[in-house]
C-alpha cells in the first residue's frame, strides 16, 4: 500500500506510465514501456491498474516477478496513488505471479518449490547491467579524448552531473565535458549494485568489481562489450517475438 496522501488527487496515466518507464526488463535493461510490455494502463481515483505481457509465454517466472513487483513499487509511490494493482497476462506463470504480487506475498511464498529467490538473480542480472553501462560510459570518456589510466583513476567525484556531464581529471586542473546519460545510467546501477559504497574510491570497474589496471584496461573494455553485445542479441530476439505478439491474427501466447 502506497503512503501517499490521500488529498492528491488521482494521477494521470502520462504520470503511471512514466514510473513504468522507470522499470526494466532486468535480464535486457531496458524500459518495459520501450520495449511495448504495457497493454493498458486505467485509473480509478487513487487505485491505478497495469497490464503488462511478455514477449512469450515462457519468459522466467522470475524475471518477470521483478517487473511486476517493480512496477507496483513504481506506481504505488506516485502521490494520490493508494494501491496499484498489477496484471501479467498470457504467461505460463500470469494467476500465480498476478494473485502473489497483488497480494503483497514473496516469490518464494508464490512458489513454493522454487529453488531459491529472486535475489540473488537480480543481483547477477544488476552487475551484468553494470558492466554493459560502464562500457556505453567509458566509450563516451574515450571519445572525448581521456586516456585509459586517466579513466582508471576517476571517482564518483570527479564527475558533475547537468545537461552535460563534466569530468574533472589531473586533480580538477582540466574539466571534459561529454553527454550525461552515459554517465548518468552507469552511476544509477553503480550505487544500486553498492559498487559506490566500497572500500574503492574508483569509479570504473572490472566484472569482479576491482579496481582496474591500466594495463588490463583494453581486454577488461572487451568484456563490457561482450556484455552489450550478449544483451543487444537478446533483446533482437525479443523484439522479434513481440512483433509477433502484436501480429494481427496471432494466436494466444499460453
Amino acid at each position: 500500500m502506497a503512503s501517499s496522501s490521500q488529498s492528491a488527487g488521482p494521477p494521470s496515466t502520462a504520470a503511471v506510465r512514466e514510473r513504468l518507464n522507470r522499470v526494466t526488463d532486468p535480464e535486457l535493461d531496458e524500459s518495459i514501456v520501450a520495449l511495448d510490455y504495457i497493454d493498458e494502463i486505467a485509473v480509478e481515483g487513487s487505485e491505478v491498474s497495469v497490464t503488462f505481457t511478455l514477449p512469450t509465454a515462457w519468459c522466467s517466472p522470475a524475471f518477470a516477478w521483478m517487473m511486476a513487483t517493480d512496477a507496483r513499487d513504481e506506481v504505488e509511490s506516485l502521490p494520490g496513488v493508494e494501491r496499484a494493482s498489477i496484471t501479467l497476462a498470457e504467461h505460463m506463470h500470469d494467476e500465480e505471479i498476478t494473485e502473489g504480487v497483488n497480494a503483497g506475498w514473496s516469490f518464494g511464498e508464490t512458489f513454493p518449490d522454487a529453488d531459491g529467490g529472486v535475489a540473488s538473480v537480480r543481483a547477477t542480472l544488476d552487475d551484468k547491467a553494470r558492466v554493459a553501462r560502464q562500457h556505453a560510459a567509458v566509450d563516451t570518456l574515450l571519445d572525448a579524448g581521456l586516456d585509459p589510466e586517466q579513466i582508471c583513476e576517476l571517482t564518483a567525484a570527479d564527475c558533475r552531473l547537468d545537461d552535460l556531464a563534466a569530468v574533472f581529471v589531473r586533480e580538477e586542473s582540466v574539466a571534459v565535458s561529454v553527454p550525461a546519460e552515459p554517465l548518468d545510467a552507469y552511476l544509477e546501477k553503480a550505487r544500486a549494485t553498492g559498487l559506490l559504497g566500497d572500500e574503492h574510491d574508483e569509479l570504473f570497474r572490472t566484472p569482479e568489481g576491482d579496481p582496474i589496471d591500466p594495463e588490463e584496461f583494453d581486454l577488461i573494455q572487451q568484456r563490457a562489450r561482450l556484455a552489450t553485445v550478449n544483451m543487444g542479441g537478446q533483446g533482437g530476439v525479443c523484439d522479434a517475438l513481440n512483433e509477433a505478439r502484436h501480429a494481427p491474427d496471432r494466436p494466444p501466447l499460453s
